[in-house]
Formats: structure tokens, C-alpha cells, sequence
């Protein structure tokens, strides 16, 4: 008989960006191991970002219960639609920037709602699955966040299980896949010393209590060992099998970046070495463009504005996850940018396992000793360089175009892609859960 698992998410389809991969994947292949996903999600989410065609991905075998939820962006949005949507989609514009609608906004954000704008769904969810729970005989749950109120659901939920019966044993598996209070947004919600103090209380009393532990880098596995004595178990993010149609290189030499670029992940040494070769080679002139797909910040289009580079520019905005997977493919070069700060060297964006993937060289720029650096070149998959490093940066970029110009199209290696499947990913999962 299938092991049931509850698994409680905020970031379920129609919901777009790489928030809903994870556990999408994860759901679609657990049944290949003896394991039946139960989904339980808002049922009137605030998405940020809207994929529909992400609907389609949910497999059959998948139950999905939803519940609703208030939410703050509503009430939020009234007094300033545009600002609210940008913030709460993680566009942050650097303090000097900001607009008194945008300082109070992070600062009612930072420390009226803890830990997220989602808490307020905890208690009507523990009231709904508390039921839920001991009806249909679910003996594993599963919480992932951000938003990391989600893990305040798992645990109220063990906490009441135990004490209505405190002989029914109900595991409780965390999955992180970002860091919590040392995640890259935190130091721009104006928090105060008090506000601060809670998150690390909460998110020790979550590492403590939880069964086991589940993050996407070594380096949050290394800040949470230091936490807890739990078991940490790091299962990355990957890619999964899409079929598409047969996918054109573009005649370009295009470099590509898929997903968000904040306001704090504006690379301007990398700007500033494309307006150097741009400048003083002709084709390079001639045959470059710079494609960015996703929300971009005004601040990065106007960094790359101020160095020349605007004729070379195609702003494609939000696509579905199909479209960005050809998009992709047709890419001689793809992007992946992390700001540069000591905080962002255990994040591992999904979409670099897309990347690899494709074996389209991976150019990577982010912090000294970053995780990421690993995923790009111990598959030989690509090239990372840190935000000093400039005279390396042109070189790549020098060598990387001479290739495309002798053949028109560069591939990599790719090494060890089969290791970053989902369902490869979900096997190492569904081992942790059959374990307990």
C-alpha cells in the first residue's frame, strides 16, 4: 500500500516562477515510489506571477486540497496597486530610491506580518488538517517555504497531533529551499532588533522540532547544522524532461538571462566589458544581443542604458516555463547573475539545473566561494567568475564569441546532467520518507 504524505505549500500552479517547480516535480514522481502526494495549497492565492499553462503539469495522481486565505497584499494593494505587486515579487528598489508608499510598505511588511504576508493562513490551516489528518490516517507531512509561514503550519500541526494523542507518532519533514533568516531580502524589510529576535526564535523552534530537514545548498546545510542536531539532508533543485518543438539557434551571438534581475543583481562589470567589446570589435558589434526574459528592475535597464548598450538590448518580459525552455535552447550564451553578498553564496537558482540541461555554456557571476560555482563547472557545463575578476570576464567572453564564429552554435559537455533529473531528486525523497 502507497505511503500517504501531506505536503503543504503556498506556490502551487496557476502560480508562475521557479517557486512551484520544486514540489510540482516532486508530486509527479513520487507515486513511481510507493508514495501518494495529498497537496494542500491557498485556494485565492496573491501570485505575484501567473503561469496557466503550468495547470496542465499536475499529474492525475496528485490530490490537491485547498483552503482559503486572506492575505495583506489586498488590503496592500488599495493604497498602491503597482508598488505593492513589485514588492511582493521581490523587486526592491535600493533605499535612496524609495518612495514613502514603498518605506512603509516594507516596514508594515517587516514587522507586522512574522514571518511572512502568509501567516495569517496558519491557525485556519492546523484547524482544517488537524481534521484532515486523523481521518484520512496521514502519518508524514511536509512543509516548504518561502513563504516560511508554511513551516508554522507543520509545526502547530505536530504540536496539536501529539497532545490530542500523544501515542499517534506524526513526521514532520521541512524542506528550505531558501535560507530563512539570512535569505537575501530580510535586511531591506526594515525590521526591528525585537522583529529579528522572533525570526531566529522561530526558526529554531522549527529546526528543533522538525524530524528531519531538507535544504538546496551546502551552504544553508552548514548554517543549519550549527542550529540543530536534526538530520539535514540537501537535495538540490533540478530539471525535468520537457518536449518541445524542434528549437532554431539564433543567428546572434545572444546572450541570455532567464528569471528575475533584481535591483541588487545588476552586474555592472558586466555591462561595462560588453560596451568594451561592443566598442572595439565590429562584429562583435554586429552579431551581439542581450535578451532578458522575466521582471526586470529599472534600475539594471538603466545601468545598461548608461553604458551604450541599448540598441543591443530585447526586454522579452514574463514567459510561460515552456517558452522559457526554448528561449533557452536558442541561446548562445545563458546568464546567471547573484548579487554580490556573502548571504547569497549558499543560493542555487532552480533554473541553472534547466541550464545545464540544455548544454548551452553557462556564464556565471555572484559571490566569492558561491555553491552555484560548483553546478556550473564541475559538469563543464559553463564558466564562473566572481565581481572582481573583469579581465577574466572579457576573456570568456572574447573566446566564447571567437566559437560561436567559427561555428555558429557552442555547446558544452555537460557531465553528470541524469544526476540533476527530477525524478533522480525524488528518488533521494522518497528514500527520506519511506525512512522514517
Amino acid at each position: 500500500m502507497s505511503k500517504k504524505v501531506l505536503i503543504i505549500c503556498y506556490y502551487w500552479p496557476p502560480a508562475g516562477g521557479p517557486g512551484v517547480q520544486r514540489w510540482l516535480k516532486f508530486a509527479k514522481y513520487l507515486p513511481n515510489f510507493d508514495i501518494e502526494p495529498i497537496v494542500y495549497t491557498p485556494e485565492n492565492p496573491n501570485y505575484p506571477i501567473v503561469d496557466s499553462s503550468m495547470i496542465a503539469e499536475v499529474a492525475d495522481s496528485v490530490t490537491v486540497l485547498k483552503h482559503p486565505i486572506k492575505e495583506p497584499y489586498r488590503f496592500a494593494s488599495m493604497l498602491s496597486r503597482k508598488q505593492t505587486k513589485t514588492i511582493s515579487a521581490g523587486i526592491v528598489p535600493k533605499t535612496t530610491k524609495q518612495s514613502f508608499v514603498q518605506r512603509l510598505l516594507l516596514y508594515i511588511r517587516g514587522n507586522f506580518f512574522i514571518p511572512d504576508a502568509r501567516v495569517g493562513w496558519v491557525k485556519p490551516s492546523v484547524r482544517f488538517l488537524g481534521d484532515y489528518i486523523k481521518e484520512h490516517d496521514i502519518r508524514t507531512v511536509i512543509t516548504t517555504g518561502p513563504p516560511h509561514s508554511m513551516h508554522l503550519i507543520g509545526l502547530e500541526l505536530k504540536a496539536k497531533i501529539t497532545k490530542e494523542d500523544p501515542k499517534r507518532k506524526l513526521h514532520w519533514i521541512t524542506d528550505f529551499r531558501d535560507p530563512w533568516t539570512t535569505i537575501g531580502y530580510h535586511d531591506k524589510l526594515k525590521m526591528t532588533a525585537k522583529t529579528k529576535r522572533k525570526h531566529k526564535h522561530l526558526e529554531r523552534s522549527v529546526l528543533e522540532t522538525a524530524d528531519q530537514v531538507i535544504v538546496t545548498s551546502p551552504t544553508t546545510k552548514k548554517e543549519f547544522a550549527s542550529i540543530t542536531t536534526k538530520p539535514i539532508t540537501l537535495i538540490t533543485n533540478g530539471f525535468d524532461t520537457i518536449h518541445t518543438e524542434e528549437v532554431t539557434v539564433d543567428t546572434n551571438f545572444t546572450v541570455s538571462h532567464i528569471g528575475s534581475l533584481l535591483s541588487d543583481r545588476n552586474p555592472i562589470v558586466l555591462w561595462r566589458v560588453l560596451a568594451k567589446l561592443v566598442k572595439e570589435d565590429d562584429q562583435f558589434k554586429k552579431f551581439f544581443e542581450l535578451k532578458l526574459v522575466g521582471k526586470v528592475s529599472q534600475e539594471v535597464i538603466d545601468a545598461i542604458k548608461d553604458h551604450g548598450l541599448e540598441k543591443h538590448l530585447t526586454l522579452v518580459g514574463y514567459v510561460s516555463h515552456k517558452e522559457a525552455i526554448i528561449l533557452q535552447r536558442q541561446a548562445a550564451i545563458l546568464l546567471l547573475i547573484e548579487i554580490d553578498a556573502e548571504i547569497t553564496k549558499g543560493i542555487i537558482p532552480g533554473k541553472v539545473f534547466e541550464y545545464v540541461a540544455t548544454k548551452r555554456p553557462i556564464l556565471g557571476i555572484g559571490p566569492t566561494g558561491a555553491d552555484v560555482a560548483n553546478i556550473i563547472t564541475s559538469p563543464n557545463s559553463g564558466y564562473y567568475v566572481d565581481y572582481t575578476q573583469e579581465i577574466a570576464l572579457e576573456k570568456i567572453l572574447s573566446t566564447l564569441f571567437e566559437d560561436y564564429s567559427s561555428s555558429g552554435m557552442i555547446t558544452s559537455r555537460g557531465d553528470m546532467v541524469s544526476k540533476y533529473h527530477r525524478k533522480e531528486l525524488t528518488k533521494t525523497l522518497a528514500t527520506l520518507i519511506h525512512s522514517l
